[in-house]
């Protein structure tokens, strides 16, 4: 019997290798996994190589895990922003490396480990520094720059409802790059705020099958401090 749900989130993270590419999604803070984040820092893995959109908020989530010392290098769009003051002095310590991807390139270097694309020309950041040492080529009158896929060994995101069989739906914004990364990378680990039966999730709802997913933990919504629920974006 198929049945992909953690019974922990340090279940779900278990295995982890120190050198790893772990893909985590998010929007800035909209649809990041802290918990899983925060298991990560449990866990222990160093060395590793991290793909997201930002570098980091404040000091929590992916801020927490460059703070911890465990992130090698990061590959982002949006490095900076006002509130990223561990990425700004890990880098400017050089304690940490940078590469720097345009956002669109980025969810295509996914997409493309995903749908096993060698690798895919496009106009964008040719004749900037982005483009150095790489291959180039005139297509349609246009400028191109050859682009690789970006692969991961671990993919960490953030979903809405999910079944056991690993199938996801999201909530609004909080979609983002969890699908492109969960076929972009070897194991995928998904948080859930609700875990449904076989046959609850509309198969037309379904954003992410679950031949992309290892494994599935829940994790509870944050109470705010009114009594209410944060929403799970």
């Amino acid at each position: 019997m198929i049945n992909k749900i953690a019974a922990s989130v340090a279940e779900a993270l278990a295995g982890t290798q120190d050198g790893a590419t772990v893909l985590i999604g998010g929007f800035g803070t909209a649809g990041i996994p802290a918990e899983l984040i925060d298991g990560l820092i449990d866990q222990g893995a160093r060395d590793l190589t991290v793909v997201n959109n930002n570098a980091g908020n404040g000091e929590h989530g992916l801020a927490a895990l460059l703070k911890a010392g465990r992130v090698r290098k990061i590959i982002c769009s949006f490095p900076r922003q006002a509130d990223s003051g561990v990425f700004d002095g890990l880098y400017r310590a050089g304690r940490v490396e940078l590469e720097l991807v345009p956002q669109g390139n980025l969810a295509e270097r996914l997409r493309a480990a995903g749908a096993g694309i060698g690798a895919f020309f496009c106009p964008t950041a040719f004749g900037t520094e982005l483009a150095a040492g790489k291959e180039t080529r005139e297509i349609n009158g246009r400028q191109h720059v050859l682009e690789y896929p970006i692969h991961g060994d671990v993919a960490l995101i953030k979903a809405e409802r999910g079944d056991r069989w690993g199938n996801l739906t999201y909530r609004m914004s909080a979609r983002n790059f969890g699908p492109v990364m969960a076929m972009a990378a070897r194991h995928t680990v998904a948080s859930v705020h609700e875990l449904v039966e076989l046959g609850q999730l509309d198969p037309e709802q379904v954003v992410t099958p679950g031949i992309f997913v290892r494994r599935v933990v829940r994790v509870p919504r944050l109470a705010t401090a009114g009594g209410g629920f944060k929403a799970a974006v």
